[in-house]
């Protein structure tokens, strides 16, 4: 996760990879529209496929919430 850098006044202050301007929510919203990986590294050729696999890391770990047990 040491690639996904959030800077106040870069990228709305939103994470961003890299310290770039790429936000991880517009990685995220590509792929959710069936962009391939190798579709956003060719539009995006200074993002490398480990930027990728951090942006899916991040959100999965946003998206933890704690265990409900009966």
């Amino acid at each position: 996760l040491t690639r996904i850098t959030q800077t106040p006044g870069q990228g709305g202050g939103r994470p961003c990879i890299r310290g770039r301007r790429i936000r991880v929510s517009d990685i995220l919203e590509m792929m959710a529209d069936n962009v391939t990986t190798a579709e956003i590294l060719e539009d995006f050729p200074d993002l490398e496929p480990e930027d990728i696999q951090a942006c899916l890391l991040f959100a999965a770990r946003r998206t933890e919430f704690p265990r409900l047990t009966a």
